[in-house]
């Protein structure tokens, strides 16, 4: 790790005009600059800063301060299901009680190649090259792929959040702005290196989920090699309105799969109005890995990724 400079201010106008690199939980950053695939000169840590709190406003919404912790938010009482299995099955509970939710929607893909300084990569180094691409690709994206970059997104709360049409409230000293968290994240594309739409001088202050009634019959399924400390294979968020043994609505989205958490509205199309039954399921998600673009080692996930979904719907739908 580089030397650095840390500052710990008190105030939002101290942290947002210091030009720094933001430091919450530290569970990836710290990370980072050890293997130097992150040198910041200068570090802020923000966890005095008034970003926190648990609630249901007025209106029904939930808002989350960012610097809450993922293990707080996961054992609170109002939180949706599909948003606390998706944080108690991320990371380990000693990492959950550091990580920050702000910092866990902000983390950096586990891509090898990212993170080995002596490799190429266009997230890290633009124009160096994407050597996944006809390399060691089993964990890498299917879907929103490009040719600078297949690199899955990591976390395992975006993708709850997408699925529930969670957005973020975002602070600067020109104001706040609020974005929906699935416009945040950018498709690779050409610029792999511009992840998301964070603008210089800002912070994630809070997210803000929509009331949704029908969530509390929802849940995240998560497939990976291993039970525990895992990144997943792939990933399915699903909120689940039965009404009469048919789906009034739903909302799905995938992790593991995808460049960005993967909303899957043409499975949701297909599902609305239909049987809440396995058969249904099972005809819907076939086209959930539409567009997809296996690489050499990772073909599984386009079969992978419709059997996650129906696994889902059945857990939530039998609930």
């Amino acid at each position: 790790m580089r030397a650095f400079e840390l500052t710990a201010p008190t105030t939002l106008d101290e942290a947002l005009t210091s030009g720094a690199t933001a430091l919450a939980g530290g569970t990836t950053l710290v990370d980072l600059m050890k293997l130097d695939v992150l040198t910041p000169p200068r570090v802020v840590d923000i966890n005095a800063l008034p970003l926190r709190g648990i609630e249901v406003d007025p209106a029904g919404d939930l808002r989350i301060g960012a610097l809450e912790r993922m293990s707080a938010v996961a054992a609170h009482p109002q939180v949706y299901p599909v948003i606390s299995r998706a944080l108690l099955l991320s990371a380990s509970q000693q990492l959950r009680n550091m990580a920050s939710i702000g910092g866990n929607l902000m983390q950096r893909t586990r891509c090898g190649y990212f993170r080995d300084v002596a490799m190429p990569c266009n997230r890290r180094d633009p124009g160096s090259g994407c050597p996944a691409i006809e390399g060691a690709n089993r964990m890498h994206a299917v879907l929103g792929t490009s040719d600078a970059c297949v690199a899955t997104h990591a976390s395992d709360l975006a993708v709850a959040l997408v699925a529930l049409d969670a957005r973020i409230e975002l602070v600067s000293t020109q104001g706040g702005r609020s974005v929906a968290l699935a416009d945040f994240y950018r498709l690779p594309g050409d610029t792999p290196e511009r992840e998301h739409d964070l603008r210089p001088g800002e912070l994630i202050g809070e997210i803000v989920v929509p009331r949704l009634d029908w969530a509390a019959r929802s849940t995240y399924v998560k497939v990976r090699d291993r039970q525990s400390y895992e990144f997943a294979l792939c990933s399915v968020a699903v909120a689940l309105d039965v009404r009469d043994g048919r789906v009034a609505d739903v909302r799905i989205a995938a992790g593991g799969v995808g460049t960005v958490p993967w909303r899957l509205t043409a499975v949701e199309a297909a599902l609305r109005g239909g049987p809440a039954d396995e058969a249904a399921f099972e005809a819907a998600a076939q086209v959930a890995a539409d567009g997809a673009r296996p690489l050499s080692h990772n073909g599984y996930k386009t079969a992978l990724l419709p059997r996650t979904v129906v696994r889902a719907l059945l857990e939530v739908s039998r609930g």
